[in-house]
């Protein structure tokens, strides 16, 4: 009986250590990158509210399904240009961090470090890597259209 509240008890802290830990990006097969505690693409912000200027977090009754995620809007209007042409707004690399899949890995980009380049929406991991995209925008972005999608197979 000692083994196994042991054994328990190793489980219970070992859960516990990872509460807290960073989100990385999860299942490499999935296209769009969505949290794992939901299905969420950018982190349930607006997309088409990037484009204006003003990223804003959309609202669960104003939702679109496509490619595997589910995408919110502020407002009628912003879902419906979304769903006119959903290329034009969705982040590139299915908004995995730009700076890390030019340098052929993947993990999460948020929604609050982001960057719009000649009309398309590209998200960072966090400032620091922001700030290293931005010196070479044009380098990174050559460079993660090389090694995007079949980073997705690695």
């Amino acid at each position: 009986m000692t083994n196994l509240i042991k054994l328990f008890f190793t489980a219970f802290i070992v859960c516990l250590g990872t509460i807290g830990l960073p989100q990385t990006a999860h299942a490499k097969s999935d296209e769009i990158y969505t949290s794992w505690r939901n299905n969420l693409a950018v982190g349930g912000y607006d997309v088409v509210s990037f484009h204006q200027g003003n990223p804003i977090e959309g609202k669960p009754k104003l939702a679109a399904a496509w490619h595997g995620a589910n995408w919110l809007f502020a407002s009628q209007d912003n879902l419906d240009a979304f769903i006119a042409n959903p290329e034009k707004y969705a982040p590139a690399y299915g908004g995995y961090c730009a700076w890390a899949v030019a340098k052929n890995k993947l993990a999460k980009g948020k929604p609050k470090h982001w960057t719009i380049k000649d009309g398309v929406l590209y998200l960072n991991f966090n400032k620091k890597i922001k700030d290293r995209w931005l010196k070479d925008i044009d380098g990174f972005i050559a460079k993660g259209n090389a090694n995007w999608p079949a980073i997705l197979e690695d």
